[in-house]
Formats: C-alpha cells, sequence, structure tokens
C-alpha cells in the first residue's frame, strides 16, 4: 500500500521538524511526504531547505490560503490511493502507518481509519475528558456536537477524499468536523483503539485557541449538511442535527445579541430559518 502523507504548515518554524521527523522514522516505509507551507514569513523556508534531499519528501509552497487549501494542494499534486494527514504541531508515534496498515488488510471494504492519540498541554501529558473519548460508537450522532476525529490519526483513500468534495476551503476553522460529517453520512468507517499521534496542545497559534465562537462554523456546515439533497439523510438523522443546531444556537444567539454584533446574529439566525428550525419571526432581530 502506498500512501501520500499531507503536512500543511504556517509559521511553525520551531516545531514543523519534530513532525517530519516522525514521519522519517515511520516504520513502513512506502510513502511520499507533501509538506506545504502555506505562505509562512517566519523562516519556515529555511527549515525545510534541509529534507530537500531526502528522494520522498516533496516541499510545496503556496501564498496563506489556508489549511484547508494547504491539504488540498498536497493532494492535487500528489497519486497515491491512500493519503494520510499529520498537523505540523503533531507528532506520529513511529509505528502509526504499520499499524493503521495493518488492520486495513483485514479490513478491506474500510476505506477511512482513524483512532487515538496522545494528548500533551504545554509539554504535559493529560487525559482527555469523557467527552472526547474516541471511538465509532454512534460516531455521526456524537460528532454533530464538536469533532472526535483527530486530522493526524486519519487514513484514507484518494477517491473518498474526492467523492466528499475534499476539504471546504472557505472554513478557516472547522474544515475537518465538515469533512468528516459528509464522509459519516455515508460511509463505515474504521477505529482502531491503539495510539497512533501525540497531539500537542496550548500553543498561542492553535487555531481552536485563536478563533473563538467554533460554533459559528459548525452551525454553517451542520445547515449546509441538512440542506444538502445528495446526502439523502434519514429522519432520525435529520432530526439529530436539528437538536444540535437548537442547542447550539440557544447559546450561540444570545451570546451576539449581548456583544451587538447584529451582523452575525442576523446570518445565523437566516441560516436557522432557512431549514425551518425557527420561524421568520420567532426571534427578534434587532
Amino acid at each position: 500500500m502506498q500512501i501520500d502523507v499531507i503536512v500543511p504548515t504556517f509559521n511553525r518554524a520551531p516545531v514543523v521538524s519534530k513532525a517530519i521527523e516522525s514521519v522519517l522514522k515511520q516504520t513502513y516505509k512506502n510513502f511520499n511526504l507533501y509538506v506545504v507551507d502555506d505562505g509562512s514569513t517566519d523562516n519556515t523556508t529555511e527549515v525545510l531547505e534541509i529534507y530537500k534531499s531526502h528522494s520522498n519528501v516533496h516541499i510545496l509552497k503556496q501564498k496563506n490560503f489556508g489549511v484547508s487549501a494547504a491539504r488540498n494542494f498536497a493532494v492535487n499534486n500528489s497519486s497515491a490511493p491512500w493519503i494520510s494527514f499529520l498537523d505540523s504541531d503533531d507528532e506520529w508515534l513511529p509505528n502509526k502507518l504499520e499499524l493503521q496498515i495493518a488492520w486495513l488488510k483485514n479490513n478491506p471494504s474500510i476505506r477511512f481509519l482513524h483512532g487515538e492519540e496522545i494528548w500533551m498541554r504545554n509539554g504535559v501529558r493529560v487525559n482527555p475528558k469523557a467527552k472526547h473519548a474516541k471511538s465509532n460508537e454512534n460516531i455521526f450522532e456524537r460528532s454533530l456536537d464538536f469533532c472526535l476525529i483527530s486530522p493526524s490519526t486519519v487514513m484514507m483513500r484518494r477517491d473518498l477524499f474526492v467523492e466528499c468534495g475534499m476539504f471546504d476551503e472557505s472554513f478557516i476553522v472547522c474544515e475537518d468536523y465538515d469533512l468528516w460529517l459528509k464522509i459519516l453520512i455515508k460511509e463505515n468507517i474504521g477505529f482502531t483503539n491503539e495510539k497512533l499521534t501525540i497531539k500537542n496542545g496550548g500553543h498561542d497559534d492553535q487555531l481552536s485557541t485563536k478563533f473563538v465562537a467554533m460554533d459559528y462554523w459548525r452551525i454553517k456546515s451542520l445547515v449546509q449538511l441538512y440542506k444538502n439533497q445528495s446526502n439523502d439523510l434519514s429522519a432520525e438523522k435529520k432530526e439529530q442535527i436539528k437538536n444540535v443546531l437548537l442547542k447550539k444556537s440557544e447559546i450561540l444567539l444570545p451570546a451576539y445579541l449581548k456583544h451587538h454584533n447584529h451582523k452575525v446574529y442576523n446570518e445565523v439566525f437566516s441560516m436557522l430559518t432557512s431549514i425551518q428550525l425557527f420561524s421568520a419571526g420567532s426571534q427578534s432581530r434587532s
């Protein structure tokens, strides 16, 4: 099985080498590594220069279009039937690819596999909360609230990635949440409880730290998911989506009013009325 490994990076010169080295140290060697410099303004170019001598390492560069565009750019410039993602602030354990390939060979019908990770925050190991527990149990319903699949643990078929539209480049955050839900609607996915990656958190440039109101993007994703007729959602899944939208709106909309952010309030309210979650006159928008 040949794999293309995709690592997008932006201004992470101090840490990107750890991510790259964790790929190069894999016990499974049949891969090509694509590192996409997403318009970095620090010394990332110099850091990446030393890896150009590796025959299976490809350094790509683009303007700063965001993580979704960077991942898509790498996929479009690669060709292996399997792709695997690694965020540039995370690291793979040495047998990550080997474990996943063994699992997939035993489950040949599965086109998407994710797994467990070790959480580190500011260099200290922490235990995830119960709500973040990884598994495939009720995975679609549980993933509606927030993302339960870490990109750095994912291995998937290229054809599935393309079928589901790749990452939505209009999403500056929650792009993984959005794509995984599109996949979960139509696909039975695999899960291994083996630890595959080290997830490093707590740093200032982490996207989940930089952007507030992540639920704005989750609501946008869920409304699009609901309205896309090609998804052929069951009545049960439609109800599950509406329940989560209602819960999120009850927190987000009052917050927008409290902070006098009427423009975004009206935008979110309009999205929700478009799927009849609210009637047009059910809430004040002033």
